[in-house]
């Protein structure tokens, strides 16, 4: 559909309870141009004709989900994820998200500015919703800092990741991610982490193999929770150093998770994303008999045996200790899997969770009574919008808002398959998972792209947002610590006394 009939599209979302991350109350929303335009009790707005109309009795209208970490179409580990940019943004928007902030990720040595300019031409004809990209740090020079200066200043990029891990190709040192953090406070940006400790893994990797374990198994073995709660404690020291913000991806531990949860109570700027996965799974599986059942769960950090972590990483998100949710959704099918039959460190790491993030976390969270439907829209939409800049645009129903909605209803249920999912993949983690909270409409950007299971989606109608440093939310309190959080020196009378001149005999 050309933009020009785009914009042309009222809509008007009648009876429905909208549900910001602070207040539900019943109103329709009326909605032209792609963007909110009343939101009241009764509108009739004029002139009828070409008036669409969607009735929300008994429903919950929603911002539309933001998933905070996709690799969509991500050369990776000897292959490519399955889902590309339209496949993968399809299959969001008929799970309730409407914008996906994906990565762009350099090799060592090579340019940023390049490789988000290769995801914007990736993603640009495909995408069926809003996207951004966040940017990895994989090396350090100043052509690095000056490439992240160019990014922010002229590329809309407010997010730049550290990986701790996958050593000798993405990971940083101590004394890079200072210089990257310190980068990133003074661009206004948001440095993000991939917490585990490479050095770790890549010495049980080698130990495991040479134990005789190269399943799945060993995947998990080799990299416990302790490597991961280890790096999140590591990064949020050398972050606080800097005075610099802190965002945790894929958290995957109660360990690492009680790290932030304490870095917060101590008054750190640190945010941590549980995903999809850690919230609706476990780690079980890879000791599962069948190999490829045991190898389609693994990512990198892997998900924890320990089968009460997803129950520990909701309440955790419900109680703010934890902030966003993502999904690192990196769909490999059983064939691309099986690269590493032989050998776990050569199966391509990622799972599924574009589709699924937002009815497991309903289900598991809301469903379950340990979150109510306002946290609901915080942790899958309001808060990522915050953090990013990208507020109030997204991730909320208000006048002047873009039309990014969901009806939601939290009665209806669903069954979790690989048979009926939209992804391009041929495995699904949540398989028969039964969940309550299904998107009946999703709405984005003011146009219906999916009703009652059908889709009206066209490649390249979503649009790549820009995001603008600095995010006050994020940043306020930076801000005011760079003021008057200083060290100062003691003031006191210059020492007048005798100074020792014994000579230090030459060896």
């Amino acid at each position: 559909m050309p933009h020009q009939a785009l914009a042309r599209q009222r809509l008007l979302i009648k009876g429905g309870k909208v549900v910001n991350d602070d207040l539900s109350v019943v109103a329709d929303v009326y909605v032209e141009d792609g963007v909110v335009q009343q939101v009241g009790l009764n509108l009739n707005p004029e002139p009828p004709t070409g008036l669409t109309v969607l009735d929300a009795t008994n429903k919950l209208v929603i911002p539309g989900g933001i998933d905070t970490h996709t690799h969509m179409q991500l050369p990776f580990m000897g292959s490519r994820s399955k889902d590309d940019f339209y496949t993968g943004t399809k299959a969001a928007i008929s799970g309730g998200t409407t914008m996906i902030i994906d990565f762009a990720i350099p090799q060592k040595g090579c340019s940023l500015i390049d490789a988000f300019d290769t995801w914007r031409s990736w993603a640009d004809p495909k995408v069926c919703c809003d996207y951004a990209l966040h940017v990895a740090v994989t090396w350090w020079s100043n052509k690095v800092k000056e490439e992240m200066k160019s990014l922010v200043q002229n590329k809309g990029v407010n997010s730049f990741k550290m990986f701790m891990a996958y050593k000798d190709l993405y990971m940083v040192n101590d004394e890079e991610l200072f210089a990257a953090f310190s980068c990133c406070k003074e661009l206004g940006a948001v440095a993000q982490v991939h917490a585990e400790n490479g050095e770790l893994i890549a010495q049980g990797a080698k130990k495991m193999l040479a134990m005789g374990i190269t399943g799945p198994e060993g995947h998990e073995l080799c990299r416990p929770e302790e490597v991961e709660a280890e790096a999140t404690q590591r990064a949020i020291t050398i972050a606080n150093a800097v005075n610099c913000p802190l965002f945790v991806v894929h958290v995957m531990s109660k360990s690492a998770a009680r790290v932030i949860s304490n870095a917060r109570r101590e008054g750190k700027v640190v945010y941590g994303e549980p995903i999809a996965a850690s919230l609706g799974t476990d780690g079980t599986h890879y000791w599962n008999k069948d190999w490829a059942h045991a190898a389609a769960y693994v990512m990198g950090p892997p998900l924890r045996p320990d089968p009460s972590t997803p129950g520990f990483l909701m309440n955790l998100l419900a109680n703010d200790d934890l902030s966003v949710t993502g999904t690192d959704n990196c769909t490999f099918d059983i064939c691309q899997k099986a690269l590493g039959k032989d050998d776990f460190t050569k199966i391509p790491n990622g799972v599924n969770g574009v589709e699924d993030r937002m009815s497991v976390i309903w289900e598991k969270g809301v469903y379950s009574g340990k979150m109510d439907e306002n946290r609901f829209v915080a942790v899958t939409s309001t808060n990522a919008a915050k953090i990013f800049n990208l507020y109030p645009k997204k991730g909320r129903i208000a006048v002047g808002s873009d039309a990014d909605i969901v009806i939601w209803d939290p009665k209806a249920t669903r069954t979790i398959s690989a048979k009926t999912h939209h992804q391009a993949n041929n495995f699904n983690i949540f398989e028969g998972m039964v969940c309550h909270g299904v998107p009946v409409v999703t709405v984005s950007r003011g146009k219906v792209v999916y009703e009652g299971g059908a889709f009206n989606v066209t490649a390249g109608e979503g649009k790549y947002v820009s995001r603008p440093p600095f995010p006050p939310y994020v940043y306020k309190r930076v801000r005011q610590r760079e003021q008057v959080c200083q060290p100062i020196p003691v003031k006191r009378a210059p020492y007048t006394g005798a100074v020792s001149g014994t000579p230090v005999a030459p060896k």
